[in-house]
């Protein structure tokens, strides 16, 4: 049965007024959201414009919708390649084995740091863990070279001081596969041990002094209590790391391969093949579409993944 007009306009009223009321009640949190707002509609709304860039052939004598419409054409520089499943292949498994090593051994150091007794241990521990976050990819592509120089790199002088042949690790692609994992893990393992040891932290001393008393041993506390507290934080950080998992790395896979055509095979990605196809005659429709097929692959990525979670699970799903 339907409403009446009447009754509908009521029930308009009062809702626009509750929002209203709502606004006026806590007009202080909300100016404090503001900056963020204002944020995101600067660096991350407005710029969604430029993806008419995308179906335009630029020139930057006109302005952007003086450009002739082209269609998809600046697409076909990517799958006429013959390489865009490789290359697709290479960014998603490159990056959910970043994810999931990423995120399973940060687990897992925050919890053998939370265990710890010692304060000034736990403290030297983190910081020193955490450090390699802040090397860049610059220094971090000296460091790996002059560890895995042919001539006169650390690997290679301990190989032939024990009398075995060298090895040239830059002409072997399957090595990089592990190498480039390796060295992201090295690198970021220490940022996310910090938000995964914070939850850990605000987890109640209840639970653990219980589980105590009933006779639960270290292992059961963080079978049953720990890790079951830690599901949400993984969750919400999945979540945010698959909506850019097309996104690559492109500063380690750039820094660490460079232009070696050896190693393009198992370790190329889409932002390193943009941007050698583009650098010498930049294209700027041609990028945007690079970047927005990558934008919509992870964006049906993380609808999909957030849909099927909230059917599992409606309290870990972010919407």
């Amino acid at each position: 049965m339907r409403m009446k007009p009447q009754k509908e306009n009521r029930l308009y009223l009062k809702k626009k007024k509750g929002i209203l009321q709502e606004l006026v009640k806590n007009r202080v949190l909300y100016l404090m959201l503001l900056p963020t707002i204002i944020f995101f509609l600067i660096f991350s709304y407005f710029p969604m414009i430029g993806i008419y860039y995308a179906f335009t052939r630029f020139d930057f004598n006109t302005t952007m919708f003086n450009a002739p419409f082209i269609g998809l054409e600046n697409f076909e520089f990517l799958w006429k390649s013959g390489t865009l499943t490789k290359l697709t292949l290479n960014t998603i498994g490159y990056n959910i084995a970043f994810i999931f090593l990423g995120h399973g051994l940060a687990i897992f150091v925050a919890i053998l740091l939370s265990e710890l007794s010692g304060k000034w241990f736990k403290k030297i521990t983190q910081s020193v863990m955490f450090l390699p976050y802040f090397v860049s990819f610059v220094i971090l592509s000296v460091i790996v070279y002059n560890i895995f120089n042919y001539d006169n790199g650390f690997f290679n002088s301990m190989l032939t001081s024990f009398g075995m042949e060298k090895v040239d690790v830059y002409s072997k692609p399957v090595l990089w596969i592990f190498l480039i994992i390796f060295f992201f893990l090295w690198k970021n393992i220490g940022y996310n041990m910090v938000i995964y040891l914070a939850t850990i932290t605000g987890i109640s001393s209840e639970y653990y002094e219980a589980a105590q008393i009933d006779g639960a041993n270290i292992f059961q506390r963080i079978w049953y209590i720990t890790l079951p507290m830690l599901k949400s934080t993984f969750v919400v950080l999945l979540l945010f790391a698959l909506g850019s998992i097309m996104k690559g790395q492109f500063d380690l896979f750039y820094q660490l391969v460079g232009n070696n055509g050896l190693l393009y095979n198992t370790t190329d990605i889409i932002d390193t093949y943009v941007f050698r196809s583009l650098k010498v005659t930049f294209d700027m429709g041609m990028a945007t579409a690079a970047g927005l097929y990558q934008s919509l692959f992870g964006f049906v990525l993380i609808m999909t993944v957030n849909y099927i979670i909230r059917k599992i699970n409606d309290e870990y799903a972010l919407f």
